[in-house]
């Protein structure tokens, strides 16, 4: 094999004689470089979104809520039962309405969430993100609130300012019919880097249930051990309870992670294919060789190589040109997913515009996952060499007479 290799290096180098062709293969192992970065830097930041979906989002929003019309009219006692099913980990009592936020002329959609601030802890991580004040200022009776930086920056207000809460319900009155409000006071700001800092106002579940004219718990959130048994573990529940109905993280967002890996598997797929039209420039690159080495192709078959040896060389040939340009490809690659994190927000300033603002995750995340390094590399390396058979078998079939005749 050692005078396969040699010839087959040998033939990568550059010379005087062969400038095209070691132009072309520098041209084929930047096609391969580029279409083996972008694909390694998609697979990364489609990983972190997938990522943070189950982490940070999931991790504050709840994995599974159970409900009873009229009220549970002993949340504690069913509360604890819940913790005892297979698969729950935690239960807390909430309450959910919808409304207006209004503050210095400025009005913004939010859902209130009422929840208990010391057991709400071990369902959610959302204290995790509080940045200023905190949760356990929102008292029972005090009407105080804790929003997030976005939401506060869009209402131009801090801890410890006012704002007012209007209820989609009326009250009638002597001068017909008025929209319920209530002033409440901030008291605490988060920042968990999803769409919860724009929409969702947090405060005591005795308060949320006051605005909502209501006496009894209506709803207890489940934070599961598995987040893809979340229908499972409710179907068990509402069999076991009567009476009880419930919802899971995969109705209410389920269609954003089936989004994502959707997404990671089209990505893939249509960057395959950027890869072997990049492996085309190696089977052009490799017929311009065989050309251009036809008098070398010829003595090698006089000196007594076989065909398959020929071939091999220029198997060999390819699949090292194929090997460099991918590797260069995922050394590139590695390097932008693991620091496009840190890169995307100066990016963003530099355009002056909030590209992720639309998104359920502001901030770019990424996870480079060494599983996809080697799927990325694998599958590139295999379609390199194939694309270098055709070429090599040409090579392999040169009649060596005819070669030297028109050599000479």
């Amino acid at each position: 094999m050692s005078w396969h290799w040699s010839i087959a290096t040998r033939y990568t180098r550059s010379t005087a004689q062969d400038r095209l062709i070691s132009f072309m293969s520098l041209i084929s192992i930047m096609g391969l470089v580029l279409g083996v970065a972008v694909l390694v830097i998609v697979l990364s930041v489609m990983n972190g979104f997938e990522r943070e979906l189950r982490q940070r989002v999931l991790g504050v929003l709840p994995h599974a809520v159970v409900y009873q019309d009229g009220g549970f009219p002993d949340w504690r006692t069913l509360s604890q039962q819940l913790i005892d099913v297979p698969g729950v980990e935690a239960s807390a009592p909430i309450a959910e309405g919808a409304g207006l936020l209004v503050a210095h002329g400025e009005i913004a959609g939010v859902q209130f969430y009422g929840m208990d601030p010391l057991l709400e802890r071990d369902v959610s991580i959302l204290h995790q993100f509080v940045q200023a004040g905190s949760l356990d200022a929102l008292g029972s009776g005090s009407f105080a609130i804790a929003i997030g930086r976005r939401l506060a920056s869009s209402l131009d207000v801090t801890v410890g300012d006012t704002v007012t809460l209007v209820l989609p319900d009326a009250q009638l009155t002597l001068a017909g019919p008025l929209p319920r409000t209530r002033r409440l006071q901030v008291m605490a700001l988060f920042e968990a880097g999803a769409d919860i800092d724009l929409g969702q106002v947090l405060m005591h579940i005795d308060d949320a249930n006051k605005l909502l004219r209501r006496t009894r718990v209506e709803a207890i959130r489940l934070r599961l051990t598995d987040l893809f048994a979340a229908p499972e573990v409710v179907l068990g529940i509402t069999r076991q309870h009567d009476g009880l109905y419930g919802s899971t993280w995969m109705r209410r967002f389920g269609n954003l992670y089936d989004a994502i890996q959707l997404q990671k598997t089209t990505m893939f797929l249509l960057l395959m294919m950027l890869i072997a039209v990049a492996a085309f420039n190696v089977v052009s690159n490799l017929i311009m060789t065989v050309d251009e080495k036809k008098s070398d192709i010829a003595i090698l078959r006089t000196m007594g190589a076989s065909p398959g040896a020929i071939m091999l060389v220029f198997v060999i040939h390819g699949a090292l040109i194929g090997a460099l340009g991918i590797g260069a490809g995922i050394v590139l690659g590695s390097v932008i997913a693991l620091r496009i994190g840190d890169l995307f927000p100066l990016l963003e300033r530099m355009l002056g515009t909030g590209l992720m603002e639309e998104y359920f995750i502001q901030y770019l995340p990424s996870q480079l996952l060494l599983s996809d390094v080697l799927l990325v590399g694998g599958i590139s390396l295999l379609i390199c060499l194939v694309a270098t058979l055709y070429p090599a078998w040409r090579a392999s079939v040169a009649h060596p007479v005819e070669a030297l005749q028109y050599d000479a």
